[in-house]
């Protein structure tokens, strides 16, 4: 569809409406420029003529009273709650926002006043219990472990190998995993490397729910044991330990006729560093090994 005559002929009518409107305007005559008027002082100012008053219409015998000012200005005073129920009241012009700025029907706008705020009959409720007459429920059982981790503690030499091999024990033992990695079971240069990988062997038992799970380390503080406990206690287990309770001298006699030796100093060292275990570091139960002394060996 071709829209070009309907715009030349749209185009023409305009010039055209445009043309009158400016001839219209020249044929005008044109206002006389305003011309500022001066007074003289002393010339004297033409007071604006007094309207006179209409004289009363005696012969009616009304006469007009017209009404005091007070009863103007308290008739200017009548607040919106005096209205009448008939009559109308002025609707409230709407503020910035519009409608979105109302919030929630039946809800009553701030600065109201309480004349026009709806009245709310109460709502009686049923009285909720307090949590004072309420019941405590009774604890829950505790959880059967789903095994046991057990920590052997004690000095080098304090008989901790013999006692598992007498029980047919094989433990997750520090020594023998450094047998695996360095060759050498006397190798102490990595310890954090060593305890690493003992925890990772250890976590892999308790994921695979096997029941007894003997660890043989030194142990010697809580700070050590800590993280074996925690460990055990996160996946479900108990904790008990074997504390040898050994004296120094037995362990040095003991570690100078084996085959790989620990120099004294360090065992004496070791021996200062030792606690022994206590229920209150988390252990559900421990057992201690003792020597038996000469005397009673010769009379056995």
């Amino acid at each position: 569809m071709c829209y070009k005559p309907y715009m030349r002929k749209w185009m023409s009518d305009r010039l055209k409406r445009r043309k009158k409107t400016q001839e219209a305007k020249a044929s005008e005559p044109a206002q006389a420029p305003l011309q500022p008027a001066y007074f003289d002082a002393g010339a004297p100012v033409a007071e604006p003529a007094k309207e006179e008053a209409p004289e009363p219409d005696t012969e009616a015998g009304l006469l007009e009273i017209p009404e005091p000012a007070e009863a103007s200005v308290a008739a200017q005073r009548i607040e919106p709650a005096s209205v009448s129920p008939g009559q109308e009241r002025p609707r409230r012009r709407r503020t910035r926002g519009g409608r979105g700025r109302r919030g929630q029907k039946g809800s009553a706008r701030p600065g109201a006043r309480p004349e026009q705020q709806p009245a709310i009959a109460p709502v009686e409720t049923a009285a909720s219990p307090t949590s004072e007459q309420l019941p405590e429920p009774p604890p829950a059982p505790p959880r059967p472990p789903k095994g046991t981790v057990i920590l052997a503690i004690g000095l080098p030499g304090s008989g901790k190998s013999s006692w598992f091999k007498r029980n047919n024990i094989t433990p997750l033992s520090s020594d023998v995993l450094r047998q695996l990695l360095f060759d050498d079971p006397q190798e102490q240069r990595f310890q954090d490397l060593i305890f690493s990988n003992l925890r990772s062997m250890l976590k892999a038992r308790l994921i695979a729910r096997r029941p007894l799970n003997y660890v043989d380390a030194t142990n010697l503080t809580p700070h050590e044991r800590s993280s074996w406990i925690k460990l055990a206690k996160d996946y479900g287990y108990e904790v008990q330990a074997v504390f040898f309770e050994v004296p120094l001298e037995v362990c040095l006699e003991r570690n100078r006729r084996r085959d790989r030796v620990v120099d004294e100093d360090v065992m004496r060292r070791m021996a200062a560093k030792l606690r022994p275990p206590t229920f209150e570091e988390g252990f559900s139960k421990v057992t201690v090994v003792r020597v038996k002394k000469k005397e009673d060996q010769a009379a056995s």
